[in-house]
């Protein structure tokens, strides 16, 4: 699809922004925290993507290359806002990306309170799990669209379920009583 692309049948591309969206959005938004900056991230990342595919040189998977774009794009976002400002909103109305709207509306509560733990991790921490359990990167990968040693990938993601699973225990036993 992609040397399609290149060759210049550029519907092709809608096809793999269809494909990738949500986990591009995903990925935006486990760095910047917020939901607008996530879909501009999310945006951007295409732009580049669609300017810079001839770039790409099938050395990897090119959603790894596309999320390395994200990824890039969305900690350059960060760094460029220098005040966030967050509303409760933000943290509460956002929703793990589903196919249809009533799959959102369907939500459980442990996916709720795992969201609400997620939120708890830091950036770097949030963005391993992601990658590694929502997107199925493995660690190479995570090591190519961070830019990360693959040890320091390892022991990130080994901290990040640690973590993890230390917020969510206290919450498991509250609603078991």
């Amino acid at each position: 699809m992609v040397e399609r692309v290149i060759s210049g049948n550029t519907r092709d591309f809608a096809l793999l922004v269809d494909k990738y969206k949500d986990l591009a959005f995903t990925v935006a938004f486990r760095v910047v925290n917020n939901r607008e900056d996530a879909e501009e991230v999310a945006q951007d990342a295409f732009v580049k993507a669609y300017t810079g595919l001839r770039n790409f040189r099938n050395q990897s998977l090119f959603s790894t290359w596309l999320f390395r774009i994200v990824y890039n794009t969305a900690v350059s976002k960060k760094r460029l806002k220098k005040i966030e400002y967050r509303s409760l909103d933000d943290v509460h109305n956002y929703a793990v990306i589903k196919d249809s709207p009533q799959e959102s509306e369907n939500m459980n509560i442990e996916t709720i309170l795992l969201e609400q733990a997620m939120q708890q991790l830091p950036e770097d921490e949030r963005t391993m799990i992601t990658l590694y359990y929502m997107n199925e990167s493995n660690i190479d990968e995570i090591h190519q669209i961070t830019g990360l040693s693959k040890s320091n990938v390892k022991v990130k993601l080994f901290r990040a379920r640690k973590k993890l699973q230390e917020l969510l225990i206290p919450i498991k036993d509250r609603i078991m009583v």
